[in-house]
Order: C-alpha cells, then sequence, then structure tokens
C-alpha cells in the first residue's frame, strides 16, 4: 500500500498516534534572509507554474529551488533527495516513494539517516495530503530508529508551492498546523524550514 493510501485516520489509528490540531505552531519562528538568486527565480517562475498548474511543474519551478535554498544555507552539510523510495517497514505497509525530504547527512550519493523533513507535493486541498505525509513521517522515524540514528523530531510539509502547510512528529505526537503559509512569506517559510533542519522548530 502506498503512502498516498493512508487517510489521517488510519494513521492515527494503525501506528497509534496522538494527533494535536493548531494554528499558530511554527508561528514564533523567525523569518530567514533569502538570497538574490532564489528571489529572482521564484520571480521568474512562479507565473509559469501556477498557469501549468501541475504538480510536477510546481515541483520542478517552485518548491525544489526553495529546498535546495535550505541546503545551500546549511552550506551543502545536509542533504536533499527527490522521487527517492522510502520503505522502512513492509509489513506495515510504509513503502512508496517520497516527493522530497532532508537528511542531516552530508551524504548525497545515497539517503542516510537522520531523515529530518519530510516535503509532499500537492495541486490541491492540502489536506487532502494530512495521510500521507505523516505516514511518510512515520516511516523516516522507524527508518532513523533502523539506523541507530533517532533524533527527537521528524517534521513535515505539505505544499502546493503557493501554500505551505507544516507538521511535527515527536514519538508518538503528531502536531498539525493549521495555519497554511503563502509564497509571499517565503522569508517566513524558509526559516521554519531551517529551524526544522536545526531541530528548533
Amino acid at each position: 500500500m502506498p503512502y498516498s493510501s493512508f487517510s489521517l485516520k488510519q494513521v492515527q489509528q494503525v501506528f497509534h498516534l496522538n494527533t494535536m490540531e493548531q494554528g499558530g505552531i511554527f508561528a514564533a519562528v523567525a523569518e530567514r534572509e533569502i538570497s538574490a538568486l532564489l528571489r529572482e527565480i521564484l520571480a521568474d517562475h512562479l507565473d509559469l507554474a501556477i498557469s501549468i498548474n501541475t504538480e510536477k511543474a510546481r515541483s520542478e519551478l517552485i518548491i525544489a529551488p526553495i529546498l535546495t535554498e535550505i541546503r545551500r544555507i546549511f552550506r551543502k552539510q545536509i542533504s536533499l533527495f527527490s522521487g527517492i523510495d522510502l520503505t522502512s517497514d513492509r509489513e506495515q505497509n510504509l513503502t512508496g516513494f517520497c516527493d522530497f525530504l532532508i537528511s542531516q547527512s552530508p551524504e548525497q550519493l545515497f539517503l542516510t539517516a537522520p531523515i529530518i523533513t519530510i516535503v509532499e507535493a500537492k495541486n490541491e486541498n492540502l489536506m487532502a495530503g494530512l495521510g500521507q505525509c505523516a505516514a511518510e513521517m512515520v516511516a523516516a522515524q522507524r527508518f532513523n530508529e533502523a539506523e541507530d540514528r533517532s533524533i527527537a523530531k521528524i517534521y513535515g510539509a505539505i505544499t502546493s508551492g503557493t501554500l505551505w502547510q507544516f507538521l511535527r512528529l515527536e514519538g508518538q505526537q503528531l502536531a498539525i498546523d493549521l495555519e497554511e503559509y503563502s509564497i509571499k512569506e517565503i522569508k517566513k517559510i524558509v526559516g521554519i524550514l531551517c529551524s526544522m533542519v536545526e531541530q528548533t522548530a
């Protein structure tokens, strides 16, 4: 069963998660300055991605440049993967591909623990992607444990490129921020993503 088959209710029940839904969970995170390059890319790509209006276009033209900016900020000491298989527990159906994920390891040739952030691209209602993203976060948590590289928190993001929503998994506690951040708040989005890498969110 691929990650996309999971509903939020299924993830809660199967993996015994306690869910907290609240607005403004990441509101206190500071904005982060972005490079002139990212500003130029977004100015050039945004209208095109919206006009094409497919998940692939939004992933390539908006999401990937933002995540590449995060890797640049951390001087390539983290790794970024796109469309990678993350199979951590076949018996629990934690199998399939993730749109994007970030690891604290600088190793880029293959996926190495610890995974810190899962980013799921959606071209529709972000809420519809909560189950899939949460299941991928559980898979990342288990991948880290299997590699003996557990970390306190796994983060998730569901995004259309122009809207971003964030999640946090700490043990069995899944926190869902009900606030959606617009691409117009790009410094805030980058700040939140950076805080996830730093494990300060």
